[in-house]
């Protein structure tokens, strides 16, 4: 969290999403060196948003308004900045009866968590330092307590004693719920501890495609252990590989491992046929882990090339990012030519394509996506098509009668022709010949939908008749119905639905209003308001920024 700032709305999410999962968290306040900071308003804020439980376990001290360094209310140590690191110092007289209090509340989460603990504490008995480790771990894995932490990264203020606590107070690898996954053998449910003792299984979370190691793939150990030379089933590629090259990453540095225990993520190399959710196993007890769901990307962007030569690098380098990344979107649009590329937002789009310049050496701009229209009619009316042609030897004619309709269904075509005044054979002729006049409508050149098309009436001759001479007449009896039938362009209209704060209701309301939305209801989920509305799509192209912003 930053101290500037506060509980924002990114906070807020991440936070759901972590109670959701029931994942245990440390909340920890960074830029604490900031001018003009109150930590009790912050922890006012915290605890409002993101509920009671939270429970300072470092509190920030300094002499005047600075801040200099930090209680661990745990242990009763003050940690001060000299300059260059922090250094164990002793709690400064003023600030005790502060740190006592927040002391007492840590006691009675303590006390609370046991019988026996509770005994000691009511009898005054004291409590060891590793009785209450062990208890505020519990505690904390629960879920019933939310360690909150300060520091400045920047200046590496409370760094080491976060890492430490989340040494002493996270789960261990065994003490993780159980995951569920497929036995491929059975096809039952399985659960799955992450133990060494049993048989391998691992899961890769990422894959990176670097030009000169070529592919990285991160590997999550959920239980067994993994050794260079083990040979290990790929879900992806339904084979069994071979594994060599096992390291893990320090930054850019790569520090070999010869085995890893369940619960470690290691970095495996060269390995092509890796991807981003698939499964690695024991090839005796071959399982499965189900795949991560991704959201759907919100925004869209054609991408140009500086220049034609790089058009052939544009596809193989998306292709490669995309194996790395398989959050982005590539499309092509038929219809208005674009290369799209969709992500999660403009940084998203932007970082793909950042990454495209500097690691594949392609040039690229983007520009907004054109909006697909679409053309129909409004009313019912017939046209008469008559192609005749003669040019010596054997001519061309086709003539038809044909009545246009609006229906639901993109295109519907039918015959009403008696007494053989067409041929059956040249229905299919004339059918062809609307479906083509279709492709491109009569107002701006956009595909015409949700017409029908009656072939009622009409003539043939023994010798001139053919194929193309109706495929012409149909197109003729569709231009002389246009001026009956009042064409109209169809707008791509895209359903929304908007998670906000009770706050920002009005705004958003209002603004959809401006885009010529339609408010289709509301309703209420955990402290925000779901609007379902429609709206054009020209005029949402770019909301979820909008929408930030």
């Amino acid at each position: 969290i930053d101290a500037t700032k506060g509980v924002e709305v990114g906070t807020e999410m991440v936070w759901a999403e972590i109670r959701k999962h029931h994942i245990p968290a440390v909340l920890f306040i960074n830029k604490m060196d900031k001018e003009n900071i109150n930590y009790e308003n912050l922890l006012e804020d915290i605890r409002q948003k993101l509920g009671k439980r939270a429970v300072p376990f470092t509190y920030p001290i300094g002499r005047k308004e600075d801040f200099e360094g930090f209680v661990n209310v745990v242990e009763m140590k003050a940690r001060i900045y000299d300059g260059e690191k922090c250094v164990d110092a002793e709690i400064w007289e003023e600030k005790m009866p502060k740190v006592n209090a927040l002391r007492e509340m840590i006691m009675e989460s303590v006390a609370e968590t046991s019988e026996e603990l509770l005994d000691k504490y009511l009898g005054g008995e004291e409590i060891s330092l590793d009785e209450v480790k062990g208890a505020l771990h519990n505690s904390i894995i629960n879920g019933e307590l939310t360690p909150v932490l300060v520091g400045s990264s920047l200046k590496n203020i409370g760094m080491e004693t976060m890492l430490k606590m989340l040494i002493d107070f996270s789960p261990s690898p065994d003490e993780l719920k159980e995951l569920e996954a497929t036995n491929l053998q059975t096809s039952q449910k399985v659960s799955i501890k992450t133990v060494s003792e049993a048989p391998f299984s691992g899961f890769i979370f990422k894959v990176m495609v670097d030009p000169f190691i070529g592919t990285l793939s991160f590997i999550k150990i959920n239980s067994g252990t993994l050794k260079n030379g083990d040979e290990v089933y790929h879900s992806g590629s339904d084979s069994v590989i071979k594994i060599n090259g096992l390291m893990t990453l320090l930054g850019k540095d790569q520090i070999p491992v010869e085995k890893a225990n369940a619960g470690d993520i290691v970095v495996l190399t060269k390995v092509e046929q890796f991807r981003t959710d698939d499964t690695i196993s024991d090839p005796k007890n071959r399982i499965v882990f189900d795949k991560v769901p991704m959201p759907t990307p919100v925004i869209y962007k054609a991408i140009i090339p500086h220049n034609e030569k790089d058009e052939d690098k544009i596809s193989m380098a998306l292709t490669k990012l995309n194996i790395e990344d398989p959050t982005f979107d590539i499309q092509r649009n038929k219809e208005t030519g674009q290369l799209l590329i969709g992500g999660y937002g403009l940084s998203h789009i932007g970082y793909i394509v950042e990454r495209m310049k500097n690691m594949y050496k392609v040039g690229i701009d983007y520009e907004d996506q054109k909006i697909v229209y679409r053309e129909t009619i409004k009313r019912k009316g017939e046209g008469e098509g008559k192609h005749k042609k003669q040019s010596g030897g054997a001519g061309q004619f086709g003539h038809v009668y044909i009545r246009f309709e609006p229906t639901e269904q993109d295109f519907e075509f039918g015959s009403e022709v008696v007494g053989g005044a067409v041929p059956k054979g040249y229905f299919p002729a004339v059918e062809k010949g609307l479906l083509k006049s279709f492709e491109k409508g009569p107002l701006a050149g956009f595909p015409v939908i949700k017409v029908k098309a009656t072939l009622f009436d009409g003539s043939y001759h023994d010798v001139d008749s053919n194929e193309i001479s109706f495929v012409l007449a149909a197109d003729l009896a569709w231009k002389a119905a246009l001026e009956k039938v009042q064409p109209t362009i169809l707008e791509p209209i895209l359903k929304l639905t908007i998670k906000v704060k009770e706050a920002y209701v009005g705004d958003v309301m209002g603004d959809m209003n401006k885009r010529r939305g339609r408010i289709l209801g509301m309703d209420q989920q955990d402290g925000y308001t779901i609007i379902t509305a429609e709206a054009p799509e020209a005029e949402v192209v770019s909301y979820s920024i909008d929408l930030k912003a």
